[in-house]
């Protein structure tokens, strides 16, 4: 009986790692950056003139060191949305949040700032990358275009 579960495990870990397309072989890292530089050259893809003054959310301190940190920011929720399929602003939120210091008290998990989320994925719309649905799972989602930009980008840097 054991063995017969091993394999059932092999079997649809194999299956699971068929299902993953190009992207997840690159380092996350590595295909953020080349995606960041791409989006860049991407005339719909503009830091807005308040993005200089705004913190990425209520726990940071200070506004992002980087002056490329909105093309990263971008770069990595397209790829949040290939990996995860139908993702929205909230769980974004979420998973961009951090803790807060807040002195002698505990620390707190606060989420991240939704209007840059939103923005970007506004941005991500006007390119055709991403499409909004709203159907049993709302959100947004890659289009055909999104996907097949993301897979010849992951294929160039294989």
């Amino acid at each position: 009986m054991r063995s017969l579960n091993k394999i059932k495990i092999i079997n649809t870990n194999m299956v699971e790692k068929e299902k993953f397309g190009l992207v997840h072989e690159i380092p996350s890292q590595a295909f953020i950056k080349a995606l960041a530089e791409k989006l860049k050259e991407m005339p719909e893809f503009k830091m807005p003139e308040w993005a200089a003054f705004v913190k990425t959310g209520s726990a940071k301190d200070r506004v992002p060191d980087s002056d490329d940190w909105w093309y990263v920011r971008a770069a990595s929720i397209v790829r949040t949305i290939y990996v995860q399929g139908v993702v929205g602003v909230s769980r974004l939120r979420t998973k961009y949040g951090s803790r807060k210091n807040r002195g002698m008290r505990p620390e707190k998990f606060y989420k991240s700032s939704g209007k840059i989320i939103r923005t970007i994925m506004q941005q991500a719309t006007k390119t055709g990358l991403v499409e909004h649905i709203k159907e049993k799972k709302t959100g947004r989602r890659l289009t055909k275009k999104g996907v097949a930009y993301l897979e010849s980008l992951a294929k160039s840097m294989k």
